[in-house]
């Protein structure tokens, strides 16, 4: 095993494929690859990766129903890889479960670069060993917080370091993006964070304050956010966790008591 980890590349296009892998490799991971749709789900399931990357538009089946198939039985990273840049395919890989979303053609350096980054963070839950492997990364730290590590808002409960959130003793299921965007909000305390600063937090909250950040990431954010509350049936004109500061970003939802959102 690589000292990331494992990744499988689902892509058709052989420079791309090529291209891919020597980043990946360079960064510390074994690589496997597949060349089409029921080839990769094939791989993703005999080798329980960590991360996979995955091509929209393959010859057999297109990424998203690829994705589908994984999100059965993975809950390894995955990152979407397009040549498209329609709203309407970053809105369906974020909802059917990918972490990341990047547009063809992108840049080694970047595709590197949010990769490591998630796996700063740990696995949302416990399914790590659903996806075939064991290895478990400590959480990044980060807000000061009591000795717990239980969020506890308004029935909303989040376990940071189980990973595992909860409304009204029902188990939501939360991709890795989202579990980070909701904590990172919520820990917040009211305060207004901006679609790029929540951007960094998806990111593992590694990028300089500077780092570049693109109107497909801030989408990104709007689109995840907008998952959450739908999980969550969160309304936002009348909202009960997030609340949206227009033209800047999110901030926990106060109903003005001190205690509605606190650390047990």
């Amino acid at each position: 095993m690589g000292e990331l980890g494992v990744a499988v590349i689902i892509e058709d296009d052989l420079d791309v494929r090529g291209l891919l892998e020597a980043v990946l490799v360079q960064s510390g991971f074994e690589v496997h690859t597949a060349s089409c749709g029921r080839e990769g789900v094939e791989r993703v399931r005999e080798i329980g990766p960590d991360v996979v990357t995955l091509d929209v538009g393959l010859p057999d089946i297109d990424g998203f129903e690829v994705l589908r198939r994984v999100r059965k039985f993975s809950t390894a990273y995955v990152v979407m890889l397009t040549g498209r840049e329609d709203e309407g395919d970053v809105l369906a890989a974020l909802q059917g479960g990918a972490d990341d979303y990047i547009t063809k053609p992108f840049r080694p350096r970047e595709v590197r670069a949010r990769i490591t980054a998630m796996m700063r963070r740990p696995r949302h839950g416990s399914g790590a060993a659903a996806a075939g492997t064991s290895r478990t990364v400590p959480p990044a730290s980060g807000g000061s917080r009591s000795s717990g590590s239980i969020l506890r808002c308004n029935g909303l409960e989040l376990d940071y370091r189980r990973r595992t959130a909860s409304l009204h003793g029902r188990t939501l299921e939360l991709t890795r993006s989202e579990f980070e965007l909701l904590h990172e909000v919520l820990r917040g305390a009211g305060a207004v964070l901006s679609r790029p600063d929540l951007v960094r937090a998806v990111r593992g909250g590694q990028d300089r304050d500077d780092a570049y950040v693109s109107d497909a990431d801030e989408r990104a954010v709007e689109v995840h956010m907008g998952n959450i509350r739908r999980k969550l049936r969160d309304d936002p004109e009348s909202p009960r966790w997030l609340a949206t500061v227009r033209g800047v970003g999110y901030r926990a939802y106060s109903t003005g008591r001190s205690n509605s959102c606190y650390w047990d």
